[in-house]
């Protein structure tokens, strides 16, 4: 059983900032770093770093090679990483400010280049009992959700960012969506606590599974009447711009293997909390033995 991640690929530029800019309005940053991400990116090596079989396809620009090596270190099957010489590597421009939020804008470059050509190439490799892991960086995502539905491979969804281009996807094919209150709201027009947008994507998505991340509130999954809550942990936060690719790989890897629905909240909710005490998206991410050692006297659960 494989993950198939089909998935963006991007340099992120990360200015740090006291406060985001706002209309009209010219700031200086006290520093500026360059680091790989892409929520594909992200996701895959988490998943990789998890312990799961992880494929990943998607286009970079000549010059995001350094991706596909960092993919490779992680254990991450890259034979379908591709080079797109009409198109520079996607790239964020991430404000971090002083608390440790951000605010990003992407260029999607390369990874909205894909063609059903090459994606009917990529799907071809994989069946039923196998899973695909979309974003909504890429182009042609409702042709690939599609078409991997009808192979019967099983489809994870992060609905980030939860806008109009969704509306080209038929979300009824997804069988776990992995998303936070926000893209949530936006998808079922509801509003409410974590609780409420659970029922909510239950009520519009009554076959598929729901995992929910909510800040302090922590994790929830849902699906028909089961409910499992997984509380967040309370840490030093230094950058939060991988916590939910990072929730999101571990939480997959763990679900595909076999663990219970409980036990992946968890180790994906301790992944999560080691990745916003470091700095970057990808090189936060943190390695299944970091996990699995943690001290859980260095982590407090919000709800104590």
């Amino acid at each position: 059983m494989k993950i198939l991640n089909f998935g963006s690929l991007n340099i992120d530029f990360v200015y740090d900032v006291v406060d985001f800019v706002t209309k009209g309005q010219t700031i200086t940053s006290s520093g500026l770093n360059q680091y790989p991400g892409g929520k594909g990116l992200n996701q895959s090596i988490a998943a990789g770093k998890a312990g799961a079989s992880i494929c990943h396809a998607g286009l970079i620009g000549k010059d995001g090679v350094s991706l596909r090596d960092l993919l490779d270190e992680a254990g991450v099957d890259t034979t379908d990483v591709k080079i797109c010489d009409e198109e520079r590597t996607g790239n964020a421009i991430v404000q971090r400010n002083h608390d440790g939020d951000n605010c990003i804008v992407l260029y999607s470059g390369a990874n909205r280049a894909l063609t059903k050509d090459f994606v009917d190439e990529v799907l071809q490799k994989f069946g039923k009992e196998d899973w695909l892991l979309v974003q909504n960086e890429t182009n042609l995502l409702g042709y690939i959700v599609e078409q991997a539905h009808q192979r019967g491979m099983k489809v994870a969804m992060n609905p980030s960012p939860a806008d109009e281009l969704l509306d080209e996807v038929d979300l009824s094919l997804v069988d776990c969506f992995i998303l936070n209150g926000g893209e949530a709201e936006a998808i079922t027009g509801k509003s409410g606590t974590p609780e409420i947008l659970l029922d909510a994507m239950c009520e519009k998505f009554p076959g598929a599974a729901t995992i929910l991340t909510s800040g302090s509130w922590g994790s929830g999954y849902a699906k028909g009447t089961q409910r499992v809550r997984q509380p967040a942990y309370r840490v030093p936060v230094v950058d939060t711009t991988a916590a939910g690719d990072t929730f999101t790989g571990y939480v997959l890897a763990n679900m595909v293997v076999g663990k219970d629905i409980a036990t992946s909240l968890e180790r994906a909710s301790k992944a999560a909390a080691i990745a916003v005490s470091r700095q970057g998206a990808a090189p936060s991410i943190p390695l299944a033995d970091e996990v699995d050692n943690l001290e859980t006297s260095t982590i407090i659960s919000t709800e104590e």
